[in-house]
């Protein structure tokens, strides 16, 4: 048995805290609000994010950063991207010298920086000690044990099989990979496909026109991943392709969702005012554009989502302007 530290007590850090309990493991979540770490604490629920979902008795939650690394024998981020930075700056000062795992989705704006190399320039780990998880893994069902399968990543090969050990559970199967950059960037750019696709759900369009965006949306993936050097099977794996098709086909995918809203005429400030939920790609679409402008990487459907996001343009538009590219090889 492991002691687990998780930092975020949203849905995707309580869901992979059933996971981590499942598997044989102690699990203190760090919450930011006190109300909602005293629910899971007492009464073993966090309705905020996982209503109906009965959470294991191994699960405890805490606002004191300390009292939740106290013992710990790894450390999980699951917070907004966009905010990690601020937290763990916040954080670092308690943390112990043990595995540091990301399970978040995004590039830092300003920065451009992946999450795993947020964690390396604020606590100065080593990335033999830094690991990200990255699957096709929605909240919602994994919290409901549904089966599911997810790729644990570090440069030290040691370290990413024993983080697979402690979140092997019977409903959740890890595999482990070293292509840290390739899960990170798969995980990250599917969000902005499935806020194409949801526009384009939005828009009222069928199956062609969704399949035709997850299909370019993973050739811009790869392009970019591939120039910046990960392993191009990493793309093809449950951390890309794998990823890239349970975010835009599911309802359940709050970037798809967000895209959808845009579709139907809503404005981005009206989406963020109606829920509390973050939909990563919305806040990472700009950083991903300009982490391929900055490296010479065609991204047209990062860059007119970013467009979309920003108000500059209409879903509608961004439709046309896919059809209305020059033609070329598809390999090109």
């Amino acid at each position: 048995m492991s002691r687990i530290a998780v930092f975020g007590a949203g849905s995707w850090g309580t869901a992979f805290s059933i996971v981590l309990a499942d598997a044989g493991n102690d699990v203190t979540i760090w919450g930011r609000r006190e109300e909602v770490c005293a629910a899971i604490t007492e009464r073993h629920e966090n309705t905020d994010y996982l209503p109906d979902i009965k959470l294991p008795d191994a699960v405890t939650a805490t606002h004191d950063p300390a009292a939740a690394v106290d013992g710990a024998d790894a450390i999980i981020f699951a917070v907004p991207s966009q905010s990690f930075r601020e937290n763990l700056v916040d954080w670092a000062p308690v943390l112990p010298e043990v595995p540091l795992v990301s399970l978040m989705k995004g590039v830092e704006l300003g920065s451009l920086k992946r999450m795993s190399e947020v964690i390396a320039e604020v606590t100065g780990a080593g990335e033999e000690r830094i690991a990200v998880i990255s699957g096709p893994n929605l909240s919602r069902e994994i919290a409901n044990r549904e089966p599911a399968a997810s790729v644990v990543a570090c440069i030290d090969e040691d370290v990413a099989k024993r983080l697979q050990d402690v979140c092997h559970s019977t409903a959740f199967r890890p595999y482990t990979s070293v292509d840290v950059l390739g899960c990170e960037l798969g995980g990250a750019y599917k969000n902005v496909v499935a806020l194409a696709v949801g526009m384009a759900v939005g828009l009222g369009f069928g199956d062609n026109t969704t399949a035709s965006v997850i299909t370019r949306g993973l050739a811009e993936t790869a392009r970019l991943a591939m120039r910046l050097g990960a392993n191009p099977l990493t793309l093809m794996g449950l951390a890309g392709l794998g990823d890239l098709v349970a975010t835009c086909s599911s309802p359940l995918s709050r970037n798809r969702t967000f895209g959808e809203k845009i579709g139907q005429g809503m404005t981005t400030e009206e989406i963020y005012a109606s829920t509390r939920q973050v939909a990563e790609g919305a806040k990472s679409c700009a950083s991903l554009l300009a982490l391929a402008q900055q490296t010479g990487v065609d991204a047209p459907l990062a860059e007119h989502v970013a467009s979309v996001v920003a108000g500059r343009s209409t879903a509608i538009d961004m439709m046309q302007a896919f059809i209305d590219r020059d033609t070329k090889a598809e390999t090109d």
